[in-house]
């Protein structure tokens, strides 16, 4: 198989998938973006957090909440439990790696308020710990997922969304949890400002 070939496979499947979650996922996304819209209107906040790649997603959805997507449009109170480094090195050298989400969590979540939380898995432990910490404040978790939804899927109440991938492939769920952010934010701003 040559270079090339790769990349139009690479291309392919990504359609392939996105074609898939479009027929399958479209309900859900609108009802996630209800919910978020419901907090706003509330007076509250979204949380979002991840690791890695997913990290990444959920700054790209603060920042598209806190700046603007395609329009103007007043900023939306969203934090990404991703980008404090000092926070999270310290929590992560005094306590454990595993509650640098869920200790900014104690801190930060308010009864109504949103965790917005990416993970290609589902197993991540500071991920489930901070789908624990935020039920025990009383949050809704919406949850982008991939694969079975890994150990966060059999945690998660019925209050709270998940929005899982169907793909094995981490690569294609992280393409498909981006397009999934840019559909979020769509609909969070025609909802609050209009069409």
């Amino acid at each position: 198989m040559s270079l090339q070939d790769r990349v139009i496979n690479h291309f392919s499947d990504s359609i392939q998938i996105k074609q898939v979650a479009m027929t399958s996922l479209s309900e859900l996304i609108t009802y996630a973006s209800q919910k978020i819209v419901e907090s706003l209107v509330n007076d509250k906040k979204i949380l979002a957090c991840g690791n890695g790649g997913s990290a990444g997603d959920a700054q790209h959805f603060s920042s598209e909440m806190l700046n603007r997507f395609e329009r103007e449009r007043p900023a939306l109170p969203a934090i990404a439990l991703t980008t404090d480094t000092m926070t999270i090195t310290s929590v992560a050298n005094d306590y454990n790696f595993d509650e640098v989400f869920s200790k900014q969590l104690r801190a930060l979540g308010q009864p109504g308020d949103i965790l917005l939380v990416y993970t290609t898995s589902g197993n991540s432990s500071n991920i489930i710990n901070a789908v624990k910490t935020a039920h025990d404040k009383e949050l809704t978790i919406i949850a982008l997922t991939g694969k079975d939804g890994g150990t966060l899927a059999s945690i998660l109440n019925e209050s709270d969304i998940e929005i899982r991938v169907p793909s094995e492939s981490t690569a294609r769920i992280q393409e498909v949890h981006l397009l999934i952010t840019h559909c979020l934010c769509d609909l969070i701003d025609s909802q609050l400002f209009g069409s």
